[in-house]
This record gives C-alpha cells, structure tokens and sequence, in this order.
C-alpha cells in the first residue's frame, strides 16, 4: 500500500479506495480530449466560423476564412483519415477560390459586372443553412414515441349484458327434442283444429310477462299435440323476426332461453 496521504481517498479503483496516486499510472494521450464542437460536414464548419467571426456571408474574407478552416481540417488528420477526406475537399475549393479573387478580374461585355468566383459558394452555404433551420424546426415539433406516447383506454359502451347469440344448430336441435317428447304423449285423435299463429304469439308473450328469462322447453306443452307444438314453434320464430323476442345462450351447449326485448313498465 503506498503511503497515505490525509487518509482521504483520491479514487476508487474496483470498488476499493485508492489514498495516493500509483507511481506507474499511463494515461493515453487521447483519453483527455475534448471536442467542443460537433460538425455534420464542411458546409456546417464553414457556416461556424461565418457566424462565429461575424463574417457577411455576401462578402466572405477568403483569406481568414481558409485559414482558420485549414487550421481545423489539420486537426482531424492526425485522428481521422476518412473523415478528413471530404474536409479536404472543401479546402481544396476554398484555396481555389482564394487563388482566382488574386488575380485580374476577366473582361466582361460593357454594363455587366465580374463574375464573383465566391458566388457558388454562398449559394450552396445559404441553401444548407435554409435545410438546417428547417430541419430544426422540424425536430421542435412534438414526435410520436419520442415527446409523446399514445393513450390506450378501453370504455365499456353498454353496461346492459350482451349475450351470445345462438346458433340455428342449437335451435333445431332443442326442436327436435321436444317433437320427440311429444310422440310419447300423443294421442290417436284425428281432428281439425285450425290454428292461429298469431294468437300463439300472444299467448308467447303473456308466459314471458314478468318473466327475467324463460326457458325454451317450457315455453311448450306436449301434452297439446304435435299442431300446438308446430304453431307454438312458429310463433316464437316470428316473435324473433319482428325483435320482441331474445333467444339467448350463455355458451355452446348450454340450455336456452326466451326473454322479452324489451323493458315491461
């Protein structure tokens, strides 16, 4: 253990203090390097050292401006071979630019000014600077999953059960068991009977008055007869055509019911 120094810990190293500084600490050369700035390319660097020296962008100083952008450009070889390539580039344009405002001006037709070797470059920096302030603005606006998130909320539209339908299988199948509990009571009486589906269907609803739920067997009598039984059956089918009638069932194969659609008083 080296010597202690105040007995206060100048660090932690894997969880255990560390009182004085190791003799053979190496600390990399980069490990301490900052970078204050963070460019999207060379017009972004030019567009920096424009508004940061306060420069009129019409009127660039070439001179000052490739010479700080030179200074930079120098400072990302040493680091970053492929990132310098583009960087390199644009200094290329820039000493091009600078070479070619030293010398004469070429002569123009009469009333027409010099051509300005400086002009594409500020179109290009005025139209990236149009693209980054809209795309600023574009980023200030709320996005989904990243300021926002969407709101799931279940509401229940009905609080009155909604029971399953059911199904005409089901139906024919009740039928059919009452037609033979009917055989076994019949009796060999031939009459005529005639038979009104209507009144059937009133004497349906009368047995459903009061009634929550009914169910389906014991809306027919077999001891009536087979024609009671047929009519009876019919009456209930066009009580459920007109929708004064509910047939429900709770789940496949369970029993059946009859009920009202509607709310006695």
């Amino acid at each position: 253990m080296p010597e202690v120094i105040d007995n206060v810990a100048v660090a932690k190293l894997y969880g255990e203090p560390l009182f004085a500084m190791p003799h053979d600490l190496y600390i990399p050369p980069d490990a301490l390097e900052v970078f204050l700035e963070a460019f999207q390319g060379p017009l972004d660097l030019l567009l920096y050292l424009i508004r940061k020296q306060n420069f009129n962008i019409l009127d660039i100083p070439m001179a000052a401006l490739t010479r700080q952008y030179l200074s930079y450009v120098d400072e990302i070889r040493t680091r970053n071979l492929e990132l310098a390539a583009e960087y390199l580039l644009m200094a290329a344009m820039l000493i091009e630019i600078k070479s070619r405002m030293l010398l004469p001006p070429k002569k123009v037709a009469e009333g027409e000014e010099p051509e300005d070797p400086r002009a594409e470059l500020v179109r290009r920096l005025l139209e990236y600077e149009q693209m980054k302030l809209a795309a600023a603005k574009l980023n200030e606006i709320p996005q989904f999953g990243r300021d926002f998130l969407k709101a799931q909320i279940y509401i229940e539209q009905s609080l009155q059960p909604r029971f399953p339908d059911v199904h005409v299988l089901d139906l024919s199948q009740a039928w059919a068991d009452i037609l033979k509990r009917a055989k076994l009571v019949q009796h060999h009486k031939i009459s005529r009977e005639e038979l009104s589906v209507r009144e059937y269907m009133s004497q349906v609803l009368k047995k459903l008055q009061g009634q929550r739920f009914v169910e389906f067997e014991k809306l027919f009598d077999p001891a009536q007869g087979l024609p009671v039984l047929v009519v009876t059956f019919i009456a209930l089918l066009e009580l459920a055509k007109e929708s004064l009638v509910d047939i429900t069932q709770a789940e496949a194969y369970a029993p059946i019911y009859v009920r009202l659609a509607y709310t006695p008083n």
